[in-house]
């Protein structure tokens, strides 16, 4: 019973650490949109939407890291 907890552990870890890439690399897709580069050129800073994938992009990461590590 233990053994399939862990390794449920794991792959959710796992699951934490693609979704977290998937995020921060749709923010970077999003980043070089035409309305990004417009939002950014007027008021000189990343778009409220492109801040907040990076932000779950890198917090889901680091969760998943973290509890990959951990186990």
């Amino acid at each position: 019973m233990a053994r399939t907890n862990k390794n449920t552990k794991k792959m959710f870890a796992m699951v934490l650490l693609v979704v977290g890439s998937g995020l921060a690399f749709w923010g970077y897709q999003l980043s070089g949109s035409f309305s990004a580069q417009f939002s950014k050129a007027v008021t000189g800073s990343e778009g409220d939407k492109v801040m907040m994938l990076y932000i779950a992009g890198a917090a889901s990461f680091a969760a998943g890291l973290f509890l990959l590590l951990k186990i």
